[in-house]
């Protein structure tokens, strides 16, 4: 989808997204929708995911830096929507994101207002036969935390209004600014072809990265997890609202 999106930010391959998605009480989300957002709801539930995946090929205003272009990134988000005239723009909004480069994480913060940090990570994607696993690790107060998942057989692009849709196809990110306002920058890629994950876990404190509330949900079981194969994005330069 193009919607006047303006001049090119970042350009890069997102592949193996690791999406581990739970139902969350409206009222715990509500308190970090940015001005003039509202939450999305898919069947009236909302959603929470923690995000692992890669970055790879990246470039920024068509610059690759060298040991800046490959890296993973793991993200807690939420689901918004913004009423644009006629338009409804489906988007994101980003609880705090984890870098391994202490750069990537200021350029983020410092044009996106993005609650970036950087800690140490892994990745490891790995195949059999007709299976594919991923794990995405981080490495915060002495302690290890990780995604992992394991899907089997053949990816698919998701069935209109499925929660695989709902949960893979926002085109938007949205960010607060310190003065009350909002960023808003437009985010394009394909649709992309996703496995359920029946077999999907978080391992680690997440109450020492997310604050009580979040870490009781992450404690729990995902509502469902899926893997999508990514493909090249282009992310615009944000504007102000």
């Amino acid at each position: 989808m193009q919607v006047n999106p303006g001049k090119t930010f970042l350009t890069a391959q997102w592949r193996d997204l690791a999406m581990l998605n739970y139902n969350v009480d409206p009222a715990l989300l509500q308190p970090f929708v940015p001005a003039g957002t509202e939450l999305d709801l898919w069947n009236g539930r909302a959603f929470l995911s923690l995000v692992g995946f890669r970055f790879l090929d990246t470039k920024v205003r068509g610059i690759s830096f060298p040991f800046h272009s490959n890296f993973e990134e793991v993200n807690l988000r939420l689901y918004v929507q913004r009423r644009d005239g006629l338009m409804i723009k489906r988007g994101v909004v980003f609880i705090r994101e984890i870098v391994p480069r202490w750069a990537i994480a200021t350029l983020a913060r410092m044009l996106y207002n993005e609650n970036y940090i950087p800690l140490p990570m892994s990745h490891q994607i790995s195949t059999a036969g007709t299976g594919r696993a991923a794990t995405y690790a981080w490495k915060s107060d002495n302690r290890w935390n990780r995604i992992s998942l394991t899907v089997k057989g053949d990816p698919a692009i998701p069935d209109p209004d499925s929660e695989e849709q709902f949960i893979t196809e926002h085109y938007w990110g949205y960010a607060r600014r310190q003065d009350g306002g909002c960023i808003e920058y437009q985010v394009a890629h394909p649709s992309w072809r996703v496995w359920n994950a029946p077999d999907a876990r978080f391992e680690g404190d997440a109450e020492q990265l997310y604050g009580k509330a979040f870490g009781a949900v992450l404690s729990q079981d995902p509502a469902s997890a899926f893997l999508a194969e990514g493909s090249a994005v282009t992310v615009y330069k944000g504007r102000r609202l």
